[in-house]
């Protein structure tokens, strides 16, 4: 009931097809019963010798058009009943997704990869069967077991099927014992598949690193031993599985022997005739699949009520950061401003910001530098809305940001990571991902702005390259030139660049910086880098230390500060002027 309850939504659906289904399932085993009934007839006649050829051939071709009309009907609530839980599945499939896009980075931190996958996976699939061959064998079951009895007491003898039915209770008693085990063993197996799926995945994500460290056997090793962790829980499910059949076999055996035992008795002392007896038995025949059916099910909606509580635990959390009750509409970000604002990540005992204040305009260009660690990504990912603030300490066009539907922030925002997510795809349909009906001309535009062309044009297969997963084909610098002609493509109000040129020299990010700086005029720019060329022309700068404003100004401001902004930018036109001496072709 409770597997009924936790899917009401499905079923209030799709209940026209389920009863539809379910009457075809009565009406079919409505039909089963009759042919016994017949051929125990014809055993009559034979019997007393009043069976005649004409009849003969009647009955058969009754029997024959009846298995027509059966298999039409089997035929249709077949269709009915599986194709509504295949439209579960998809339809599980698309919710579970649709959920996971919601969720803030804490979720799948508390939530393993493989782990989810699992869910979208076998688990999905488990609560389908539980919708579709499920229902089939508790329809059999109760609606089978039902019709055949009916069938006992009418055409055959009460005390007969009463005393077939006697070892019934073991039945109910053994198989709710061994439904009971099949829920938690199933439970573990499917916990030690998503294990699996992790240690798979960080072996492919991480290839490069083992064969660099020469680990690769030890991984395998370590992998075979997931694996037989995964074998031996699946092997326990699947002993479990067995000792259905066994159980139901024996009592059925034992309902037999009853059946003929006692039949016998009864047609010796002409209680019953030969033909009833022999009705009596295709009765008993018949029971044996609602037997295996009520096994079956138990086995079913144990394994689906089991996955059906792993998707509920993942579709009852909520993403930490939602929408507030009062919305109040804004057309553009006029500007952005943190007012001593302090964060910290869930789990932490200590502030990764703390007391940040600044104010930009639209069109201006925000640069954050400091060292490894000091927050600066930490500080950008407070537009993105990730992860919940202080109220009131960060606002757009002097809005709290809580108060501003998150889908319109996110619409402003365009925003290109240190870690570049690119797709499988070609390069163009990388590029293209935030606007799929751009034209040629904005794509040559961005790529040319991304310093990417020549690149391109040095591929064999230009635009169509396939870059592979994660761009595996690309270096680290056509990586993040991919990721940038994205985001410049999309156009965004505020566009933010998370140290996104750090894998590419520093002539082609002048080159790069200088035509961001064109195509983006009257627009917001955000830009955390640890080459402080990349943000000399920015309105305004803040040095971060520990969570902290250190410095702050524009870039001439802070050269007079003497300060680590005037101090790290020495060092690095020091740097690069050593460079360029090593670059300058000598007549030895």
């Amino acid at each position: 009931m409770s597997f009924i309850m936790k899917l009401q939504w499905f079923f209030k659906q799709r209940w026209p097809h389920y009863t539809i289904a379910i009457s075809l399932m009565i009406i079919m085993n409505i039909m089963t019963v009759a042919p016994p009934k017949i051929i125990g007839n014809v055993i009559d006649q034979i019997r007393i010798g009043t069976l005649t050829a004409s009849s003969l051939n009647l009955t058969v071709l009754f029997l024959l058009g009846l298995a027509v009309f059966v298999y039409t009907i089997f035929f249709s609530w077949l269709n009915l009943l599986f194709g509504s839980s295949i439209l579960l599945e998809k339809q599980l499939r698309s919710r579970l997704l649709k959920h996971l896009v919601r969720m803030s980075p804490s979720f799948f931190q508390r939530n393993r990869t493989g782990e989810l996958m699992a869910l979208a996976t076998n688990d999905i699939t488990a609560i389908s069967n539980t919708a579709g061959y499920g229902v089939l064998t508790l329809v059999s079951t109760i609606v089978g077991t039902s019709i055949v009895l009916v069938a006992m007491i009418m055409f055959v003898d009460i005390r007969l099927m009463l005393a077939s039915l006697l070892p019934l209770p073991i039945l109910v008693y053994a198989v709710n014992k061994i439904g009971k085990k099949m829920r938690r063993h199933f439970l573990a197996a499917q916990e030690s598949f998503g294990h699996m799926n992790d240690h798979a995945l960080e072996s492919i994500s991480g290839l490069r690193v083992l064969r660099a460290y020469v680990q690769e056997k030890k991984d395998i090793e370590a992998f075979d031993n997931v694996t037989l962790s995964v074998m031996h829980k699946n092997l326990r499910v699947a002993f479990i599985n067995s000792l259905f059949q066994p159980v139901i076999s024996t009592i059925v055996g034992l309902s037999y022997a009853i059946g003929i035992g006692y039949g016998s008795y009864l047609v010796f002392h002409n209680q019953i005739s030969l033909g009833q007896l022999f009705t009596f038995n295709i009765y008993l025949g018949l029971l044996i699949w609602p037997m295996i059916s009520f096994g079956e099910f138990i086995n079913i909606l144990q394994r689906g009520n089991a996955s059906l509580d792993r998707i509920e635990h993942i579709l009852v959390q909520q993403p930490e950061v939602q929408d507030g009750e009062q919305l109040i509409p804004v057309s553009q970000p006029t500007s952005i401003e943190m007012k001593k604002l302090s964060f910290r990540y869930p789990g932490t005992t200590t502030d990764s910001l703390q007391d940040i204040s600044f104010r930009i305009h639209q069109g201006d260009t925000l640069g954050i530098v400091g060292r490894t660690g000091s927050g600066k990504s930490t500080l950008l990912k407070q537009l993105l809305r990730q992860y919940p603030i202080e109220t009131d300490k960060l606002r757009i066009s002097d809005i709290p940001i809580e108060q501003i539907s998150l889908n319109q922030v996110l619409q402003w925002t365009g925003y290109v990571p240190q870690e570049h997510l690119l797709l499988s795809k070609t390069i163009l349909e990388n590029i293209k991902i935030g606007k799929p009906n751009a034209t040629i001309d904005e794509i040559k535009q961005v790529v040319e702005a991304a310093c990417f062309t020549m690149d391109i044009e040095q591929m064999k297969l230009g635009w169509d390259t396939l870059i592979g997963e994660s761009g595996v084909m690309l270096s680290g610098g056509q990586k993040q030139r991919t990721a940038i002609a994205r985001a410049l493509l999309v156009d965004p109000e505020i566009l933010i660049l998370d140290d996104v040129l750090s894998a590419v020299d520093a002539k082609t990010e002048s080159r790069i910086i200088r035509n961001i700086r064109q195509l983006r005029r009257g627009k917001t720019t955000l830009i955390a880098t640890h080459r402080l060329s990349a943000v000399s022309h920015a309105t305004w700068i803040i040095v971060l230390e520990q969570g902290q404003i250190v410095e702050e100004g524009t870039h001439e401001q802070l050269l007079l500060l003497d300060g680590w902004y005037k101090e790290q930018y020495n060092h690095q036109q020091l740097e690069a002027a050593i460079l360029n001496e090593g670059k300058e072709p000598t007549n030895d």
